[in-house]
Parts: structure tokens; C-alpha cells; sequence
């Protein structure tokens, strides 16, 4: 596997000459083996753009190392090149967690390419993947393959027109058709993993030539010696992350370190129960039930109407009646109180969707809530004028407990708040978790009710002002500002409550798009929020539609219809460090006060560090204690940021670059449920390395 690099001249130039003199009119060019690195004259034919690539010595002979376990790139050769294969010796030296090591073909940049995948996830699989227009797509997959580190592995990546193959070892072991990508260069691509390459090599290529005019001679080629085509492509950075990701990213971190759950135990366990309705999920959740962890088989519709007589006892219990949604008030809404468990893990391996309920965990502890999407929880409120203070509809609300993981979920529009924490909560990490307003499609949850208003204006004073010639507002534009989420965290639900300095709660990796208010709002305590995006860029939009008259007329009937533009909000000494976040379309990105801005005792600490901030005209990097810095908080006079309680966070943390961060949580393995293909071993694990 150790054979020189050489290159044969006169053959190419031999054979150029034959296939021009042979016919005028050339499409195709082939050329053989145009192309062989064994690396031992070092790596000046290729051009790294990520990852950290150099020739190290392994067995007496020069591999090309990647070392990094961030995502690395290197290419050589052609843009030209259409059909041909490329053959590599791979040998992986540290995995990283559940990592993609690539040969790659047809290569033109780092956002499209094909591969020859090696996956070591769930036991080791072989793949062809493509990425267009930096979106990645697995096309075959050959599951159950071991792969070990340190062990070679003679990789070939083959492609003859829209036909895609791929060798181990010599064996064809997937074949793929697909027509995306017609020609490119080739590539070595690390997604991060660390990796040794050999004996790169390029066979039976074919390139593609301008087609001369009918009846044009072609010159044929001077006695220039013809060096083989090695000029590497410019890889430009990637628009977007791939899809692929170090499981590692995702261990348990911040205030909630050491939380286990349920712990790792067997399906076949009698503390293991899987959950397919309504009944299942009573049972399960019945105080003193013993279970350690749940798994929600499939989506669950659990409104206090459509859940069966069974399952109408303890731990369910009938919310607050729907008003105004015609869905809601047909199916009710559920409450659902998780009572003093200690140790549990509810999840879903694919991501299942739970509606109509609001889950609150008192006195409980050691919990875990993974990928899980939580919907359809909102409502016209006509009741409070707009002012969402009848119903008390939250998704999750934590009351006097502790070491509280919640993971990889997703949060759609509700009535009140999202999640909120409360009684001295403490030990409570939040991370790779989406929040998102109403999409606005022609049946969302916003728009069904807006028709349901439209329909029968007469019922609904409040909406029937909005849309008469005093207000002059369209129902689409009622739509598009109703769409954005006006609560996000409350963190203390008490002015001064004697238990606030206990709380304590971690946001890092989450996704706020079209969120109000409170990301989050605390009152004592102490939050430490890291690389999270706040992205109201559009309900700031709306803000602006509507005009000053109109607020003036709404405001003047005592009604509340409008949009809030704050982001994260310390009160009452609480300590809130914001750092390497991104915030666009926030009025106001840092509050300190939201009482009276004279009377200190409700101010509280708040800091941002290293963030981006985009408002209109406004492009931002840096921090709230910059001079003329605009993420300075407001209203009162700023306290000097401290913890309470200690001095420094009692968890170490990496906080990533926010300059790619929501390109990061909005990829396809990023924040949310239903990102990641993981097996129940692996969401019932806290920790990758």
C-alpha cells in the first residue's frame, strides 16, 4: 500500500495527440490515472479550508493527517472531471463520538460533493451521501458494518454517469443512481473525526471539453510536456453546517450536570414502559408509579375531551376550558402533574409530538425530557383583553424541583408561557431546544383560529375592533402579528419570593425565532445563557406595521393586540450572563428593571459578552459594558454583573463561535426534536466521550 507517486507524461500527451487526430468533434476526454498521491513529497497538491491537515509519518511511510475534531477539508485536481474513481487508504484514529469520515468526489466546494462514508454510528455503517447546495442527503446505507479505529480501509468511490459505487477492501458494497452533480474535483472530508489518509488516486477520468463549431479544425496539442491536472478548487466557506454532528456536542452541561434520569436500562426492564396513549402515559406518570424511563411510541393527543374515561384520574386533571380555538374547544385541554419522582427519563427516538396538555413536575428530581415537540396549547384570548392572563397554559412548568435536563425539544405557540421554572428550581439545563411563533400557512394554529374570528366577528368584540375602520387592521396582518410567541421563560413567578436565590437554570444551544419576551426573565437567582439565537427579525417586522394610530385606538379600548420587543430580562438582584448569542429584531435586547427603574431593589444583574446584535441599521459585535455599546441594558442604572451565591459557574463549558450559531441550530442536526437519528441507548445517555 506504500507505492511511489508517479506520473506518466508521454502516455497523456501520447494519447491526446491520438484522440484529436481521430475526430474533429470532442466531448469527453479520458485520461489514465492522471492522478497518485502517496504524500511522501509532502501536501502541496491540495488545499485545506477547514480542520487541521498535515503529512505525519505512520509505519515508516507519509499519510495525510487530519487531527481536528472540528469538520475538515482538503481537494485536489479538476473541476473538470466527470466520470471517474477515486481510491484512498483510510485509517480513522479517534472517532469523536458518532463522526462521518469522507472520500469525496465530483467535489466543488464544501457545499457540494458525493461521498464514500464511513459512519461508526450505532454499531458502524457504510454510506453514499451527496451534498447540494449544502444540504446533505444519505442515498444508501449498508447498516452493521464494523468499523474500528486504527485499522486501514481501502476505500473507492466510483462514478460512471448518474451510477455512484462504493468498495471496501475491493468488494462493491452499495451502488446509488443520482444526476445532482455532473463533474467536479476530489475531496478528503473529516466530520470530526480524526483521520489518516494514503494512496490517493484517480482513475479513468473523464473530462468534459468545449464542443468546437461544425466544421472548426482542432489544433492539436504543442510539444509542451503535459503535467497531470492537480490545481485545486478555491473552497469557499460553507453556507451552511453539514448535517452530520460529534454526539459529543451533545452532553449534559451547565447547572444540570451529574443529572441521570431514569439511567441507562433495558427496554425489557420492568421499570422501562413504553407509551402509545393516553392510558399508557397515566399509569406511567401516577405518583409512586416506579418507572425510570418512558418512551413516547408515537404522537399523542391528550385535550381533557378526547382522552379516554380511564385515563381522567391522577396524575391528569381537566385544565382550564378553551374559549375561543374552535380545535380546543372541541378536544379540552389536559394538565398533568409529574409529582415527586425521583429519577426519570421521558423521550421519544423519533421525535413524537404531544398536544393539548401542560405538564407541571413538582418536588421531583433527577429529570430528564428529550426530543419531544410540544403543540397546539393557544388561544384568541378575548377573556383578559389580549392580555393572556386567564387560561395559565404552560408547557412545562418545574415547582420545587431539581437536576432538570430538558433536551432536544421543540416549542410551539402557547397561551402563556413555554417553559417556566419556579419555587426555587435549581440544577435545570435547557440547551439544544427550539421555540418557535405560528409558521402562518394557510391552516396553522394561528390561521384556524383567526377564520374561526372572521367568521363570526359579532362574538368577538375584541377582534371585531381590530378589524373595524377604528383600527383598519387586515385579518392577514392580525395573522402575521399574532404568529410570534409573547412568553418565553419566567424564572421566579414571585416578586421577592424567599426561595428566588435558589434559582438556577442553564440556556445554551437553543433557538428563539419570533419570541416576545423573556429569554428569559428572571427574578434572583442565578442564568447562565451561552450560544443561543434569538431571531425575531420578523415579528419586529410586524411591530413596525402597525402604525401609531392604531396603537393609540387599541390601547384606548383597554385591549392589547401588539408585539413585545424585549430579549433577556434580569429583575429583583437576579444575575443573568448572556455570552456569545446572537440577537436580531429585539427593541431591547438586555432589561434590568421591569417595575420602576427608581427603585433598585427590582433591578437586577445582567451581562452580555461576545454577541452579535442586528436591529434595523444597527450590526453589532461585542459586549453590554463597550462603550456606546447597544446591548447596555436598560431601564435602571446598571448594577456591576456577580453571581450569587459563588463567584465562579461550578461547571466548565465551551461556548462556540456565534458567528455561524443559528446557521449551527437551524441545520439539520441542529436545535429540536426529531434532529437526530440516535438509538434508545443513546437518548438515554447523558454523556458521549
Amino acid at each position: 500500500m506504500r507505492i511511489r507517486k508517479k506520473f506518466n507524461k508521454m502516455v497523456i500527451l501520447a494519447l491526446s495527440i491520438i484522440l484529436v487526430l481521430t475526430t474533429f468533434v470532442i466531448q469527453p476526454v479520458l485520461a489514465s490515472e492522471p492522478f497518485l498521491d502517496t504524500f511522501e513529497e509532502g501536501d502541496s497538491n491540495w488545499i485545506a479550508t477547514s480542520g487541521s491537515w498535515s503529512v505525519v509519518s505512520d509505519q515508516g511511510g507519509a499519510v495525510y493527517y487530519q487531527s481536528s475534531s472540528s469538520e475538515g477539508r482538503t481537494s485536489a485536481g479538476d473541476l473538470d472531471w466527470r466520470d471517474y474513481s477515486v481510491t484512498a487508504d483510510v485509517k480513522i484514529t479517534d472517532f469523536n463520538g458518532s463522526t462521518r469520515t469522507y472520500v469525496a468526489g465530483r467535489y466543488t466546494d464544501a457545499n457540494n460533493y458525493y461521498a464514500a462514508s464511513l459512519f461508526n454510528n450505532a454499531g458502524g455503517k457504510l454510506e453514499i451521501r451527496k451534498k447540494v447546495k449544502g444540504s446533505s442527503t444519505t442515498l444508501v446505507t449498508k447498516a452493521d458494518y464494523e468499523l474500528k479505529t486504527n485499522e486501514w480501509y481501502h476505500i473507492k468511490l466510483e462514478m460512471n454517469g448518474a451510477t455512484i459505487n462504493m468498495y471496501v477492501n475491493d468488494v462493491l458494497e452499495l451502488s446509488a443512481t443520482d444526476t445532482d452533480l455532473t463533474q467536479g474535483s476530489v475531496g478528503l472530508v473529516t466530520l470530526k473525526s480524526a483521520a489518516m489518509y494514503d494512496n490517493v488516486k484517480i482513475s479513468d477520468v473523464i473530462s468534459s471539453l468545449p464542443e468546437p463549431s461544425p466544421g472548426t479544425p482542432i489544433d492539436p496539442p504543442t510539444e509542451t510536456p503535459v503535467d497531470p491536472p492537480v490545481v485545486p478548487p478555491v473552497d469557499p466557506p460553507a453556507e451552511t453546517p453539514d448535517d452530520t454532528y460529534a454526539l459529543s456536542e451533545y452532553n449534559l452541561g451547565g447547572f444540570a450536570t451529574g443529572t441521570t434520569g431514569g439511567g441507562q436500562i433495558a427496554d425489557t426492564d420492568p421499570r422501562y414502559v413504553k407509551v402509545y396513549n393516553a392510558s399508557d402515559l397515566a399509569l406511567a406518570l401516577k405518583k409512586g408509579s416506579k418507572y425510570k424511563v418512558i418512551e413516547i411510541m408515537n404522537d399523542l393527543d391528550l385535550g381533557w375531551n378526547e382522552i379516554p374515561d380511564a385515563a381522567k384520574a391522577a396524575p391528569f386533571s381537566a385544565h382550564n376550558a378553551a374559549l375561543t380555538h374552535p380545535v380546543l374547544k372541541e378536544t379540552g385541554v389536559s394538565k398533568i402533574n409529574i409529582d415527586s419522582f425521583d429519577g426519570l427519563t421521558i423521550f421519544s427516538s423519533s421525535g413524537a409530538t404531544i398536544k393539548h396538555a401542560a405538564f407541571t413536575f413538582k418536588r421531583s428530581n433527577n429529570i430528564i425530557i428529550r426530543n419531544l415537540e410540544f403543540d397546539e396549547l393557544w388561544e384568541w384570548d378575548e377573556a383578559s383583553k389580549g392580555d393572556y392572563d386567564k387560561n395559565d397554559w404552560d408547557y412545562i412548568t418545574v415547582e420545587n424541583s431539581s437536576n432538570i435536563w430538558i433536551d432536544h425539544t421543540t416549542f410551539h405557540k402557547a397561551y402563556d408561557g413555554l417553559i417556566d421554572i419556579k419555587k426555587g428550581s435549581n440544577g435545570v439545563t435547557i440547551s439544544w431546544s427550539s421555540f418557535v411563533g405560528d409558521d402562518q400557512s394557510s391552516n396553522s394554529w394561528v390561521t384556524q383560529q383567526i377564520n374561526a374570528l372572521e367568521a363570526n366577528k359579532t362574538a368577538y368584540p375584541m377582534y371585531a375592533y381590530l378589524r373595524s375602520s377604528s383600527v383598519g387592521m387586515s385579518k392577514e396582518q392580525i395573522i402575521a402579528v399574532a404568529a410570534s410567541q409573547k412568553k418565553g421563560h419566567l424564572i421566579g413567578a414571585n416578586e421577592f419570593a424567599t426561595d428566588n436565590p435558589d434559582l438556577e437554570v442553564t440556556l445554551h444551544h437553543n433557538y428563539y425565532k419570533d419570541i416576545q419576551d423573556r429569554m428569559p426573565r428572571l427574578r434572583g437567582g442565578n442564568v447562565h445563557a451561552y450560544n443561543i439565537v434569538m431571531d425575531n427579525a420578523e415579528a419586529w417586522t410586524m411591530k413596525n406595521s402597525i402604525t401609531s394610530d392604531m396603537a393609540k385606538a387599541i390601547s384606548a379600548k383597554g385591549y392589547h393586540f401588539g408585539i413585545t420587543s424585549n430579549g433577556a430580562i434580569s429583575t429583583e438582584n437576579g444575575s443573568v450572563l448572556l455570552e456569545k448569542s446572537v440577537i436580531r429584531g429585539v427593541q431591547y435586547p438586555l432589561r434590568n428593571n421591569q417595575v420602576s427603574a427608581t427603585q433598585s431593589k427590582y433591578t437586577g444583574k445582567i451581562t452580555a459578552v461576545d454577541t452579535i446584535y442586528e436591529l434595523d441599521e444597527i450590526q453589532y459585535r461585542g459586549g453590554s459594558e463597550d462603550a456606546g455599546s447597544p446591548l447596555s441594558p436598560v431601564p435602571a442604572a446598571v448594577i456591576p454583573f456577580s453571581w450569587n451565591g459563588f463567584s465562579v459557574l461550578p461547571y466548565s463549558y465551551t461556548a462556540e463561535d456565534p458567528a455561524g450559531l443559528q446557521a449551527r441550530l437551524t441545520a439539520t442536526d441542529g436545535a429540536g426534536a426529531g434532529k437526530l437519528s440516535l438509538s434508545t441507548v443513546q437518548w438515554l445517555s447523558t454523556n458521549y466521550n
